[in-house]
């Protein structure tokens, strides 16, 4: 087996930003998926946010634009990410038992592919979580953030789990 190498480490091993010049504009796809645990009575108060909001509002649409709002950014947040002009973003929270299930799925027509784009929506979209339930319950856990699905580029297709 071939030995793998990193792509943003270069030849002298300091880090470095992948240069993608040489490369074509394909469509680009990424899904990634996270969950948030919590008790039961604290679900409750994120599913219910007309009887139960508090001063910070809406709990899962209030983390849907935090993930949105994040995508966007992601270039400023991960020191190597390239800015993308990104075509499409879509973030979902779904109460379940005892979780919120957050996915987000990520579009551009680009050089470089948008993993961590979906990855970081799903990211701040947890802490979003967290941050507004923190109040009734210290313990919340954020949990299993992974990329699920990949299109597009020199790597092709990936579709995990």
């Amino acid at each position: 087996m071939p030995k793998k190498k990193l792509s943003h480490v270069g030849a002298s091993g300091k880090p470095r930003m992948v240069d993608v010049s040489g490369k074509a504009d394909t469509i680009r796809e990424a899904s990634a998926k996270g969950v948030v645990l919590m008790s039961a009575e604290t679900l409750k108060l994120a599913a219910k946010p007309r009887r139960n909001g508090g001063a910070k509002g809406d709990v899962l649409t209030t983390a849907q634009l935090a993930g949105i709002m994040a995508a966007k950014r992601t270039h400023e947040l991960v020191p190597l990410c390239h800015p993308l002009p990104l075509t499409g973003i879509e973030v979902e929270l779904r109460p379940g038992k005892g979780a919120i299930e957050i996915s987000a799925t990520v579009r551009t027509t680009a050089k470089t592919g948008v993993e961590m784009e979906a990855l970081t929506a799903v990211s701040v979209a947890a802490l979003t979580v967290y941050d507004m339930l923190k109040a009734a319950q210290k313990d919340i856990r954020i949990s299993d953030i992974r990329l699920v699905r990949k299109s597009g580029g020199k790597s092709g297709n990936y579709e995990g789990r």
